[in-house]
């Protein structure tokens, strides 16, 4: 018998710091209703864990954000209608003033109305906005820029058409055959065909001569805005296209930016773009809307073979432009409006599976983890009583001293 080292003590001893150990980490997640607290528990599970957890968080955020995108177009859209209510008050007003009942007087009073209503489209397209950013001004249109500013624009393209810096316009060719010759528009890996009209590209100037629309296969468009000094000096249709030939050739860059990016996903690039075209009297075609006569008035008064400007008649077709023009918005953005809705959807099923999985590492079984801890504490109670007899034993020593 030995009292120096007393090795059942020991083996006591060792065996209830383990188990109280483990007491305190059952302790441990009963409280806190984790299975992993620190890194030590289980390194992997942790690193995982967190990457779900960034995921569910990010989701969270990415529903909200399409919310908001909800409310965004939700507010242009409400704009584009009260806008379109308007333009149903202008045709009502230039139907009656094309009847050949009214007097000129009579069309001077209701065109009257009519310049007001146009000044409260520009009003609404200008104040029309969602946390202090405009939404009808072209903030939120695809930018593109042409090689000759000062006398040509791109004013609007479709999103079929693709970005690219090899869009080229020859605008001394685009008039010279009927319908206008394609080979006078490049488009990146279309090869021009033998006749132009078998390409599905086409090229359209609009009665005033200010703007020239190309279009193409599926939604190919684009809008290119001649400046008023090159055609100020052309008085009919036929001179303003010799006056744009004088352009040449133009060069376009398509940007594909400047859409409002809705962050709808919780990784890089899971955005959803929505464009919002320009809402001006000038995109649809109300700039000089004018039903003070009926067929309208010459635009140089002392030469009656210059342009007809204006007119009842011409505004009962131009307010049907624009009105198709708004229309054509507000179906875009109601396409959006349920993209974003299927997208709070599809992230709700993301969020719940996430979160599940998350759960299933990180959070305790309480059932499980009760069984446990029950077990450590009976253990910790034997290891104590085992290790207080351990300690007597040496005393049965004095007996052999005695």
């Amino acid at each position: 018998m030995r009292i120096n080292y007393n090795a059942s003590a020991v083996i006591t001893n060792k065996s209830l710091n383990n188990n109280d150990s483990m007491l305190s980490q059952s302790l441990q997640r009963l409280s806190s209703g984790l299975k992993i607290n620190k890194a030590m528990d289980n390194p992997a599970g942790l690193a995982i864990a967190h990457r779900m957890d960034a995921q569910v968080k990010g989701l969270d955020i990415g529903k909200r954000n399409s919310n908001d995108g909800i409310s965004v177009i939700s507010t242009a859209e409400g704009a584009l209608a009260e806008m379109s209510s308007v333009l149903q008050r202008m045709n009502q007003l230039a139907v009656q003033a094309a009847n050949g009942s009214n007097t000129d007087g009579d069309r001077e009073l209701l065109d009257q109305e009519v310049q007001q209503l146009k000044k409260e489209l520009t009003r609404i397209a200008k104040d029309t906005e969602f946390n202090g950013m405009p939404l009808l001004d072209g903030s939120f249109d695809m930018k593109a820029y042409t090689s000759k500013p000062e006398q040509a624009k791109v004013d609007y393209y479709s999103q079929d058409v693709p970005a690219s810096k090899d869009y080229k316009v020859d605008f001394s060719q685009l008039f010279t055959k009927d319908p206008a010759n394609v080979d006078a528009f490049t488009i990146p890996g279309v090869e021009a065909p033998a006749k132009p009209s078998d390409s599905g590209y086409s090229a359209d100037i609009n009665d005033k001569g200010d703007k020239i629309t190309l279009t193409g296969p599926g939604d190919f468009k684009m809008v290119i805005g001649i400046d008023e000094d090159v055609t100020k000096n052309a008085k009919t249709l036929a001179e303003k296209k010799t006056a744009i030939s004088g352009i040449g050739e133009m060069n376009i860059d398509i940007t594909g930016i400047g859409a409002m990016k809705i962050q709808v996903g919780a990784n890089e690039g899971q955005e959803l773009a929505v464009q919002i075209p320009t809402v001006s009297l000038y995109r649809m075609g109300l700039d000089d809307l004018d039903i003070s006569t009926v067929d309208g008035k010459h635009k140089d008064p002392a030469d009656d073979t210059s342009e007809l400007v204006g007119g009842a008649s011409r505004g009962i077709e131009a307010i049907k432009g624009a009105l198709d023009y708004i229309n054509d918005i507000r179906s875009r953005l109601g396409a959006y409006e349920n993209r974003l809705e299927h997208n709070v959807t599809s992230v709700d099923v993301s969020y719940e599976n996430l979160t599940a999985s998350y759960s299933r590492i990180m959070d305790v079984d309480m059932a499980e983890e009760m069984t446990q801890y029950t077990t450590q504490q009976v253990l910790v109670q034997a290891g104590t009583s085992m290790l207080a007899q351990a300690n007597e034993r040496p005393q049965t020593v004095l007996q052999l001293l005695q």
